[in-house]
């Protein structure tokens, strides 16, 4: 389905957007400590760990998480936002306000 059906069919289309290499890896490397730490969350409570040591490892990925989004973050406001905004697309704003307050929840 192209992007224009998708819009009469959901109201939504998947947008992609190019990332250079240096963020590409910045961000799968990220990704990867992150799947990493939960797969050890896993093992911990399979192996029945202490509670404060799975919460402790649990709170960890939260601010692994929590880093990965602010640098994507960063990244889209400088570039898609900042695009947008010199083309006159002033939704985009809103659509950015809304993803804060769902990170800040």
């Amino acid at each position: 389905m192209d992007n224009e059906s998708c819009k009469k069919k959901c109201g939504q289309c998947h947008r992609r957007k190019d990332r250079s290499p240096e963020e590409y890896k910045s961000l799968m490397n990220r990704l990867s400590r992150i799947e990493g730490q939960i797969r050890g969350i896993k093992r911990m409570v399979e192996e029945n760990d202490y509670c404060i040591d799975i919460l402790t490892q649990s709170a960890a990925v939260t601010a692994a998480m929590n880093s990965f989004n602010k640098e994507l973050l960063a990244q889209h406001i400088r570039t898609c936002v900042a695009d947008d905004i010199r083309k006159g697309n002033d939704e985009t704003i809103e659509e950015l306000v809304r993803m804060i307050q769902k990170l800040m929840k």
